[in-house]
């Protein structure tokens, strides 16, 4: 067992499971919280009621759907926040560092 914990510890394994599976379930909650709540939010304040993806900007015959890229990054920094606090919160952080 003792080998097994210096194989993770040396190799960084477990800041890499954790961001795995973190991100991968935390993701779907988060953009739920983003698509159904934020945005709705973000849209109605800006003037536009409806939601933030939906949002263009319309220049000649071209279409700008800035919308969608700020809800992606809404979601990201979320979704990383999250991740990243989860982490530290857990102590994970602390189980990489070679003794």
């Amino acid at each position: 067992m003792k080998k097994f914990i210096e194989f993770i510890r040396e190799q960084g394994v477990v800041g890499l499971a954790v961001g795995f599976i973190l991100g991968g379930s935390v993701s779907k909650v988060v953009t739920a919280l983003v698509e159904d709540i934020i945005n709705p939010l973000v849209g109605i304040l800006l003037g536009k009621v409806g939601n933030l993806s939906n949002m263009v900007l319309v220049l000649g015959n071209s279409v700008i759907s800035y919308g969608h890229f700020v809800s992606v990054l809404v979601d990201f920094v979320i979704v990383a926040a999250v991740v990243y606090y989860i982490f530290r919160g857990l102590g994970f952080d602390k189980l990489d560092k070679k003794s």
